[in-house]
C-alpha cells in the first residue's frame, strides 16, 4: 500500500494565527483537495497527522473538531478525494505526551494502525515539526513551502530538489522542498510512484 501522511493546517487548509475551532474557520488551500484526488487516483492512501492542542487548552471540544473534519471530508469528496483517517494529538504543549509533533508518536500510531513500516511511508507538510516527527522514524520527508514555511520560498533555490543542508536548522537531511501540495503531488506522481523500500 502506498501511504502518504500529510499535515492538516497549512498543508490541506489555510493556517490561522490562532486555531481552526469551527467548521466556518476551515478553508481549503486552492488546489490542495484536487491534489489529494490525483494522488488517490494513482493508488495513494492519504492520512493526516495533526497537533490539535486547542483541545488540551480548552479552546474547542471534540464535537467541534469532529464538525471541522466532517466539513473537510465533504469538501474532499466533492473534489473526488478522500483522506482515510485523521490521527491527532489532543494535548497541550506542557502535557509531556509522546504524540505531539515533533515527537514521533502519531507516526508510530499510523504505522501500527496500517501495518506499514515507517520507512515505507511518505511524509509531507508545511511545518518543521511535522517533517521532524516523520524523519525520527525513518519516513521519507517533504517540506511544503506553505503555511509556516511560506517565507522560505525565496531562500530555497528554484532548481533545488533537496533542501541544501544547513539552510534551515533542524530540517532533516535529504528533505525535498515543494511550493505547495499540488506541486508535491505532481512530483510524487512523476518520481516516486512506489515508496522507498517497496521497489
Amino acid at each position: 500500500m502506498k501511504l502518504l501522511v500529510l499535515d492538516r493546517d497549512g498543508t490541506l487548509n489555510r493556517q490561522r494565527e490562532d486555531y481552526v475551532a469551527s467548521p466556518d474557520e476551515w478553508e481549503p488551500i486552492p488546489g490542495a483537495l484536487e491534489a489529494v484526488a490525483r494522488l488517490n487516483q494513482a493508488g495513494w492512501h492519504v492520512v493526516l497527522a495533526t497537533n490539535q492542542s486547542g483541545l488540551g487548552r480548552g479552546i474547542f471540544d471534540m464535537a467541534a473538531l469532529n464538525a471541522v473534519h466532517a466539513k473537510m471530508h465533504r469538501a474532499l469528496a466533492a473534489a473526488g478525494a478522500r483522506v482515510d483517517a485523521v490521527f491527532f494529538c489532543p494535548h497541550a504543549p506542557g502535557d509531556g505526551c509522546a504524540c505531539r509533533k515533533p515527537a514521533p508518536g502519531l507516526f508510530q500510531q499510523i504505522a501500527d494502525h496500517t501495518g506499514i513500516a515507517p520507512q515505507h511511508m511518505v511524509v509531507a507538510g508545511h511545518a518543521l515539526r511535522h517533517v521532524q516527527a516523520g524523519a525520527a522514524l525513518g519516513c521519507t520527508t517533504h517540506l511544503l513551502l506553505t503555511g509556516q514555511s511560506f517565507e522560505w520560498r525565496e531562500r530555497v533555490p528554484s532548481n533545488a530538489d533537496v533542501v541544501p543542508e544547513g539552510l534551515w536548522p533542524g530540517l532533516p537531511i535529504g528533505t525535498r522542498a515543494h511550493l505547495d501540495l499540488p506541486a508535491f503531488a505532481a512530483w510524487l506522481l512523476q518520481h516516486a510512484s512506489t515508496p522507498r523500500g517497496q521497489e
